[in-house]
This record gives C-alpha cells, structure tokens and sequence, in this order.
C-alpha cells in the first residue's frame, strides 16, 4: 500500500463549521452555516468569537448516521422494520450477524467520522489552550474535551480497541507510519485518559443555570459530569476483550478490567458526578402537565423543539435543524404514514411486542415510547379522503417517542425531520447513581432506592416493590432503563457493559417465541382487541397519544365481534355480481351497534358517531378476518398496505396463524435467520472493522488488526 505523506506547514486544515456565536439562540441558527477552510488556525483562534465558531462546528456529526440507521435496534426492544432479508444489513445489524465485507455487514462510515470529530476536537484543544484564559475560553475548552472524549466512547463501545490519536495531524511526525497507520491501542489507556479530560472539562464549564444558553444543546457541567458518570460506568463495566498481541480468538471473553480496584474507582467517579448533579438541585424529573403525563409532555416537546420547557430533564441533545445538519433520527422511528401532509414515510424501526407488553397497565410510558397504529387514508383515490390512525396487530407496534404528528414542520423537505438526537438525560442520571451505589455497597442503599423510585414514580408505578439484593437490584435496574429509555440510543451497549447482552437475548429470543405460541407468561394475552376508529388530525403539533381499545376475553363477546357481516352482493343488468352498498350498509350498521354494546358493557361512554372495529391481534394485519373488520368500518379496501416491513404487516406473529411454525423474522427452522440469528456470546459483543473497498479502516490502515475470528482481505 501506497504511503501518503503530507507536508504539514502548507497543509490546509478544514474547520468544522463557520457559524454565529450561539449567545441566547438556539442551534439551529449555527447548525445552518456553510463549512469552511484556513490555511492558519491562528487566525480563527485569535479571538473568542470565530473559536466559538469553531467549537460550535465540532458538534456536528458526533453521532454519525450509521449509529442511528444501523445500530439502534438489538436491544430487545427495537426491530427493523424494513422488509427483512439476510442480505439487508440494517437487519442484520439488528440481528447481531456481521462480517468485514459483502455478502456479511458491518459499519462502514462511523469509523472515519468519529476520527474526524477527533481531529476537529484535537485542533481545538491545542488552540484554545494557547488562548488567554478566561471563562468563555474555559468553557470552550471544556466543550471540546468532552466532545473528543464522547468520540471515543463510541468508538470504543463499538470496535474496542482503538487508535488513540491525541494531537492534530499538523504537529505530528509525517515521516513516522504511526501517524497515518496508528496501531489499536489498549481501551482501557483510553478510557483512563478521557476520563481525565472530562473532569477537566467539568471544571472549566458552566452550570447551565450560568451559562446563559436558551437550550442544552451545548455541553455544561451538568453535560459533562452526565458523560464522565457515563464513561466511567463503561471503563469499568463489562466488554468484549481479547489479547492484543496474540490476536487470538480463543482469548475473546466478556470482561472488566482486571484492576478491581480500579474498577471500582471508577465506579465511585460515576457515583460522586451523578451526585454532583442531583445534589446542585437544577434537574429534575418533568411531571403531568397540560393533560399529559410528565412523560409525555417530556417527548412531545422534544418533538416540537420547545427546549426550554425541557431543559430541566434533557441535559444534553445533539442538535439538528434544517438541510445542513439534520440527521435521519425522526425519519427511521416513527409510526408510519401513507401519504397525507406527512407525506409516504416508511417507518425503519419497530417495536418488539414483547418490549410492548412487558408494562405495567398503569405505566404511562408504553404510550409514549410504542404505537399500535398507523397513519393511513381511509379510501385510496379520493381527493377529499379522511386520514386514520389505524389499529394494528402485535406484529406492527412502531416506535413513538419522535412521532411524525408531534414535530414541526419538516425543512426544507420530509427527508429533514428536524428533530435533535437525544444524548443523556436526568433518568439516565439517576439510573447511574442508583446502578453505580448498588455496585459499591454491595446492594441497594436508600440513595439508590429513592433515585429508582423517582423514576418509577412519575411513570405511575411507584408502588412496584423495590429489590433489596444487589442482583436482583442490578435486574430491576436494566428493566427500568429499558422502560425508561427503550426507543433512544445507547441502550445496545449499555446491556452490555453491565454484563447481561446474553442473558436478555436469550431471554427475548425465547419470549417472542412464547408469545407466538400464546404459553408461558403469554398464555392469557387477548387474541382480539376492539379499537376505536380514529380520525388523523393531520397536522403538526397533534398531541394524540394513542387508540382507545378494549381487549375482549369474554367468549360471547368475541362471538359477537368476529362474526363480521360480508358484503351482499348482487346481479347487475350484465348478470355481473355487485356490491349491494345499501344492504351491506344495513348489516355494517347492526353489527356496530353490536360493538357499541360490548363497548357500553365494559364502562365506556359511547359519542355520537363513534364506531369500533375488532382486531386479531395475532393474525397478520392483512388477514381476511382484520381486512374485513376494517372494511366493516369504512376502510375503502380494508386490506390495505402499511408503510412497514412487508414480514411484518403480512405475516401472522402466531405460530398457529402461521401454520404451526414461527415466522421467520421471529425463528426460520434451519437457524439461518430469526431474533438476534446471528448472536454468539463472546463475539457478537463488537463489531468487526470494515475491509470492502477504499476508504475502510483495515483496507488503508495496513496496522490495524481485525476483530479475531473474522476472515480479512489483509
């Protein structure tokens, strides 16, 4: 391989971005600001206002888009809702089953864009530590410490070992390979070291309360300590180890460190940030407000960018606004829709039944983080048509924290959702302070009870009884945060830094095949729900949550509800058989005074107008059965499309609707595809490095080691 070298005194630097000083704005005005290059950093350094500039521009693309698109599902909570294949590789990310090139998948950009933020990151460490100190230079310093340290985090959590690079390319030795071809090198000198800078940074930035910004989406103290609790809990915790010099598979194993008692250092540094924070008092938990849960009112005004109602919970969100920085995060999770003002938007993400049904009924969070309905039009061809937010089975739940109908309008077209990717959070705080106080006194203390008890409280099931042991605490923990942060990122990883990625895979695997079953746990989930038809405001800002249904067990009940009247049908003049749409209305008409009775009979008022329309849930949501109860209430074809995975709207979840096998997207016979196919403990833990083509780390990296066990072109 052809070496580069470069001449570093000539050499162009390209800058992050040219934008505005944020003073009492929101990002979105510096996010829009076109990129630009210097030939001398000195000159942007040599005031505070273009370095401010400058920092503004290193947040962008800190989450890279493979991060979303590729990896925020796996987690037993969320599944690809694209039309699934073993040659898809988003589903196969999803699915834990990876590999260096085509045919198997790995990621192919977030390597390079995470350096890329390094080096934005190192340029201005070395500069702005050149500068005069002052406070506004502190905290710029502060920003850009933590932003590289957040680079790194992901890097590690994904590939493990890395390259540690922590100067900028100008003021490194071109005539030395290590330069362009740095080795991996051991997670834990990383991790010892970004630690390090983030308790720096958190003593050069702000509280936000002094920051004097509008919105969290630039990092404050409260930011800073969230992420070194963060990254300290991940230094500590459990991951995918092997030996460095021995490459050798048979050392893979899921670990920690082997210094306990630096592991437990670092477990008293996420403890006494997340101290730092809860104690300075500035954060807190939003509560019902404005005929919302807190829970809700926490997302939908995320959604609709009312930042400063939030500012309290959300501690730092990446921000995204309009065409220049606006990431893919609300066009992938969403309910789905057909057209209409939102225009025909696939949703990319699912939600597991499984996930979805292991609530608590009085938990107001399912609502929020899970819909059983999409947006579709009730009558395709008509001008005038009505929008629905229709029903679905188990099979077709979809992501609803970043609902299309909550956000703003979309700019400059739908491909730009305008919605900020959500980092860190004062639950996930409190979660850490509670999972890091179990971890150090051997079990709960009353610190760490009150902080789940926070949570679990504003959810609406603070009467759940609370673990006394440290393991069962540790259990207790992982459901509350996938309860509390299922749908958003980080969760992949955070189940397996706390050593339990196996055990709920596993566990999950064999749930979905239970519930496909209907035994076990889920030997008494209704088969038949009856929704309430509901018409789609179609517009932005729409504060609707979710349908009302009622879950019918009564065996009269469902004989009166399954028992759907068929068209009449009748001979025209041509002797061709018609639609008598005048009867058929006639037996559509009793059968839902029928429904309104079951309705009545469970306590619920009845409106004028209101209809209702049954649903097996188990059956694929095309079934003859579901297309006929749609069509009883109005749906012109009743049959009709979800813009979804096709596996998933055209298939039974049942093992009895399907024939007495699982659907394959659930378990294929031979093993070759199914829930988490791909897993092997041990090995799953990371993600190879990509060696396809130019441009991949192992195809220009000619020091870089592979993942071991994985074949390389090298």
């Amino acid at each position: 391989m052809k070496k580069v070298k470069l001449n570093m005194k000539k050499q162009l630097i390209l800058l992050p971005a040219l934008a505005l000083s944020l003073g009492m704005t929101s990002c979105s005005d510096w996010l829009e600001m076109p990129s630009y290059t210097s030939a001398d950093t000195e000159t942007v350094f040599a005031n505070e206002a273009t370095a401010d500039a400058y920092v503004l521009g290193c947040y962008r693309g800190i989450i890279p888009t493979d991060m979303i698109y590729q990896l925020a599902e796996g987690e037993t909570v969320s599944h690809p809702s694209e039309d699934g294949s073993t040659n898809n590789s988003k589903y196969n990310l999803a699915n834990w089953f990876y590999g260096s090139g085509s045919p198997d998948w790995t990621t192919t950009t977030l390597f390079n864009e995470e350096y890329g933020a390094i080096e934005s990151a190192n340029i201005g460490i070395k500069r702005l530590k050149a500068m005069p100190e002052t406070a506004k230079r502190n905290s710029m310093l502060g920003e850009v410490l933590g932003l590289r340290a957040f680079a790194y985090l992901n890097l590690i959590s994904i590939y493990g070992d890395v390259p540690a690079i922590w100067e900028p390319l100008e003021d490194m030795d071109a005539n030395d390979e290590n330069t362009f071809y740095p080795k991996r090198t051991s997670r834990d000198v990383i991790y010892d070291q970004i630690i390090k800078d983030l308790q720096e940074a958190v003593g050069y930035l702000p509280w936000f309360s002094e920051s004097g910004y509008v919105t969290t989406e630039r990092l404050t103290k409260q930011g800073a300590l969230a992420l070194l609790a963060r990254t300290a809990l991940y230094a500590g915790g459990y991951s995918l180890r092997w030996n460095l010099e021995t490459n050798d598979p048979a050392t893979l194993k899921v670990e920690r460190r082997s210094d306990e008692a630096r592991v437990r250092e670092l477990y008293q540094i996420a403890s006494d940030a997340c101290k730092e924070i809860i104690g300075h008092g500035e954060n807190s938990l939003i509560q019902a407000k404005n005929d919302m849960s807190g829970f809700q009112y926490m997302w939908y005004n995320f959604c609709q960018r009312n930042f400063t109602s939030i500012n309290n919970e959300m501690i730092f969100s990446l921000a995204q606004y309009g065409s220049t920085t606006n990431s893919k995060w609300g066009v992938y999770a969403h309910p789905g829709t057909r057209g209409g003002l939102f225009g025909s938007r696939k949703a990319m993400i699912s939600i597991l039944p499984t996930y979805y049904l292991s609530f608590k009924p009085e938990d107001t969070r399912r609502d929020v983080t899970c819909t059983s309905y999409s947006i579709y039009f009730l009558e395709k061809g008509k001008a005038d048509d009505t929008w629905v937010d229709v029903g679905t089975t188990y099979s077709c739940i979809m992501s609803g924290k970043f609902r299309i109908s909550w956000c703003v309008a979309p700019a400059p077209d739908a491909t730009k959702r305008n919605l900020n990717i959500p980092i860190i959070s004062y639950p996930d705080v409190l979660l850490m302070y509670a999972e890091a106080q179990n971890f150090l006194n051997g079990g709960p203390t009353g610190e760490a009870v009150s902080a789940l008890k926070q949570i679990r409280d504003r959810a609406g099931i603070g009467s759940l009884d609370i673990p006394s042991s440290k393991e069962a605490f540790d259990d207790a923990l992982a459901q509350e945060r996938k309860w509390e942060l299922g749908g958003q990122l980080f969760l992949r990883t955070d189940l397996i830094r706390m050593g339990r990625i196996s055990k709920e895979i596993r566990a999950t695997q064999q749930a979905m095949k239970d519930l496909s079953d209907r035994k076990g746990e889920y030997a008494d989930v209704p088969v038949y729900r009856l929704y309430k038809f509901h018409k789609d405001a179609q517009e932005y800002g729409d504060k609707f949550l979710a349908l009302e249904y009622i879950e019918l067990t009564d065996a009269q009940e469902i004989a009166i509800a399954t028992n759907v009247p068929n068209e009449v049908k009748v001979k025209d003049d041509k002797g061709k058989d018609v639609v008598d749409k005048k009867a058929t209305q006639q037996l559509y008409d009793a059968y839902q005074a029928e429904l309104l009775d079951i309705v009545r009979a469970h306590g619920m008022k009845v409106s004028e107008g209101d209809k209702w329309y049954p649903c097996n849930m188990f059956q694929a949501y095309t079934s003859t059965f579901n297309g006929k109860a749609r069509k009883a209430v109005g749906f012109g074809g009743g049959f009709n499309a979800l813009q979804i995975g096709k596996i998933l709207y055209q298939n039974p979840i049942g093992s009895f609707e399907n024939g007495g096998k699982y659907p394959n997207w659930i378990a294929a016979p031979d093993g070759s595809d199914g829930i988490y196919y791909g897993y092997k403990e041990n090995f799953s833990e990371l993600l190879p490095l990509a060696d396809k083509s130019s441009g991949h780390p192992l195809v220009d990296n000619p020091n870089l080691t592979q993942l071991p066990g994985y074949t390389s072109s090298k």
